[in-house]
């Protein structure tokens, strides 16, 4: 398995674990890496996104909700919401990566970790909130907002 795939894999362990259980990331991420040493590269990037999805939680879950009509987040299946948490964070902030890796990775995980409905689900709430990161590449760069 690749480097950022296990720290994807480990980043939605790790959110859902904070999700689901109130448990405060920080703690969780430390207990996480005492328990499971891990090669340098898969623990930064599974900070990077842990990190950075907590951070910006709200205007994530916001995005979510405007995509997902007629769904409430708390009636969405917890690993479906967390998945779309990882995602949206690396595709609308981080940036770094391709979106169709982005979204590719996503559904991937929905299949491994969620239902056999779950892949799908992803990818279309993925696909519209892809048009957010186009809107903000379009623009030129002294333009471009600052999160």
């Amino acid at each position: 398995m690749g480097v950022r795939r296990k720290a994807r894999e480990i980043a939605l362990q790790i959110i859902y674990s904070t999700d689901t259980n109130s448990q405060d990331v920080k703690d969780t991420l430390n207990m996480y890496w005492e328990q499971n040493p891990t090669e340098h590269e898969v623990v930064e990037f599974t900070n990077i996104l842990v990190v950075g999805a907590i951070d910006n939680m709200a205007k994530i879950d916001e995005l979510i909700t405007k995509y997902t009509k007629n769904w409430n987040l708390s009636r969405m299946a917890s690993v479906d919401r967390n998945i779309l948490r990882v995602a949206i964070y690396e595709l609308v902030f981080y940036k770094e990566t391709p979106v169709n890796v982005v979204i590719n990775e996503a559904v991937e995980l929905a299949k491994k970790f969620s239902t056999n409905e779950s892949g799908g689900f992803v990818n279309g709430i993925l696909d519209k909130v892809k048009e957010v990161r186009d809107e903000q590449d379009a623009q030129p760069s002294g333009d471009k907002k600052r999160d």
